[in-house]
């Protein structure tokens, strides 16, 4: 029942953000600086894989241990980035 969700934030140059690239449904981040970012997502990230990868059933007939999912945040390489 375990289920791993990837996270990943992309530089936008022109938009001067780096965004959430992820297979969660509803995510969507953009942020000035990668703290800002990895404070945002583990804040909205869990609450959006409830409401938009879990139904009702599985959460009444799971224990919640079963449901709870690994959220793979993949931070990018900066070496190139200016903020």
């Amino acid at each position: 029942m375990k289920q791993t969700f990837r996270v990943k934030a992309v530089w936008d140059a022109e938009a001067g953000v780096f965004y959430a690239d992820s297979d969660i449904e509803g995510l969507h981040i953009e942020a000035a600086t990668l703290d800002e970012f990895e404070s945002i997502m583990p804040e909205v990230a869990p609450g959006l894989i409830r409401v938009n990868h879990r139904s009702v059933s599985e959460l009444a007939q799971h224990p919640l241990g079963d449901l709870i999912p690994a959220i793979v945040w993949q931070r990018p390489d900066t070496s190139g980035v200016v903020a």
